[in-house]
């Protein structure tokens, strides 16, 4: 869930082959043509263990995608995914919208060891995106005038955010949406997520919100630049994945109703998201999906298998399972204001500055700038191994999303950032 920084259910057969969907189906709902762009690894390769392979693992027949016309050679969309496979990515999956079309293309493969491709609309764990559902929630109830952006987190919360110099009754709730609250981080205290022997051992084990809360409160609060040795809510940029675990455990006291079905009925049903989901405690991702792999920090080998995952740690802050296209439903009617009433999305999009990602950040949104000139909003995310970048321009009108399924270098993550500016820019070779 770094800002930048996973059912078994294993068919050893392989999965069974995929359908063509109707395509009248999709432009209908989405009123676009669909373009389509894939490349598998030689199956030779396999081999010889030059390629990683990855095989799609579902709890049911294999997910429905655009009409395959077959590749184009020529596709910019698949050079770029080919682009990030060939920096040593496991699997990729890209999908890109513009006013009439939906694009998509894929490379590598959904299981290492096989040579099942990634799936058509497959789901995985979009990690850090999940905050821009939970701001949005939370703006929507501002909006309703159930809450105020300047509340503070002790009015909601009597006594959970204490200690060890953290002080709730200093802190707003826009501060928690911003990442200026200087809460501490508790990823490092989460066990499967740290180690592959903390992984293999607490994988499946479950967290309230607020025994996680109760252990960020372990550590104290960001200082101040100016003082140490006090901390300063609402001076300092500082990421942190507690305050969206707050800011989902406030929705739940405001609304009566869990973060998850707020989310839900707000956001996902409303859209039509069908895709989308909020997992709970259920370690698996049901439906179509590729394998993910996580080396842990090492650096070293190809990782192993963090498909499976209780995200309960996650709640409002990395725990949501999606889809690119989903995703690239959801920026359109954010930016394009079907979610936010005028003044909530202004208050989204008005940014403070991010030194730690050399960007500028709202409420749940990062700003960056495009090559093009002009800038872009969205949210990368991170969960064991699932890796995506996405972003949609300041319209609404063009939309981007791509992932990968294992842990990569810098190279990985500037190929995926490439990706997302040139396809937003509309600048991407052969466009």
């Amino acid at each position: 869930m770094a800002l930048d920084h996973r059912l078994r259910g294993r068919n050893r057969r392989g999965p069974p082959p995929e359908r063509s969907p109707d395509d009248r189906a999709i432009r209908a709902e989405e009123g676009c043509t669909v373009h389509v762009g894939e490349r598998r690894r030689p199956a030779r390769l396999v081999l010889t263990g030059l390629a990683a392979v990855l095989l799609a693992a579902s709890t049911g027949p294999a997910a429905a995608g655009p009409r395959q016309a077959g590749p184009r050679p020529d596709d910019p969309l698949r050079q770029q995914v080919e682009a990030i496979h060939d920096t040593g990515a496991v699997g990729v999956f890209a999908e890109v919208t513009t006013p009439g079309t939906r694009h998509g293309a894929r490379a590598g493969t959904a299981e290492r060891g096989t040579a099942a491709p990634m799936p058509w609309n497959g789901r995985f764990r979009i990690g850090s995106a999940t905050k821009t559902c939970t701001a949005t929630v939370v703006l929507q109830l501002a909006g309703e005038g159930r809450l105020s952006l300047e509340d503070t987190v002790e009015q909601w919360l009597p006594g959970v955010v204490r200690g060890n110099g953290n002080d709730g009754s200093r802190i707003t709730v826009r501060q928690l949406l911003q990442h200026t609250s200087g809460i501490p981080e508790v990823l490092p205290d989460i066990p499967a997520l740290t180690s592959a022997d903390g992984y293999r051992a607490e994988r499946l084990r479950s967290y309230t919100p607020e025994e996680v809360v109760g252990l960020a409160m372990q550590h104290p609060p960001a200082p101040c630049p100016e003082h140490p040795s006090q901390p300063c809510p609402g001076t300092d940029w500082s990421y942190s994945n507690t305050n969206y675990l707050l800011a989902a455990m406030i929705v739940q006291e405001v609304t009566g109703r869990s973060w998850a079905q707020e989310v839900t009925d707000r956001i996902i049903r409303p859209l039509g998201l069908t895709g989308t989901e909020t997992p709970g405690t259920l370690p698996s991702i049901p439906g179509p999906h590729a394998h993910a792999y996580a080396t842990f920090g090492t650096g070293t080998g190809t990782g192993i298998d963090v498909t499976e995952l209780n995200a309960s740690m996650a709640v409002g802050s990395g725990s949501i399972i999606s889809t690119a296209g989903d995703l690239n439903r959801f920026y359109r009617a954010l930016l394009g204001g079907r979610l936010l009433a005028p003044e909530q999305l202004a208050e989204m999009t008005a940014t403070v500055p991010a030194p730690e990602i050399g960007a500028d950040y709202g409420l749940g949104l990062g700003e960056l700038p495009l090559s093009c000139g002009g800038s872009y909003f969205g949210h990368p995310g991170e969960l064991l191994g699932y890796h995506m970048w996405g972003g949609v321009t300041a319209d609404g009108s063009r939309t981007a999303v791509v992932y990968v399924t294992s842990d990569g270098g810098q190279d990985t993550q500037q190929a995926m950032r490439t990706l997302v500016d040139e396809e937003l820019c509309g600048t991407a070779p052969g466009d």
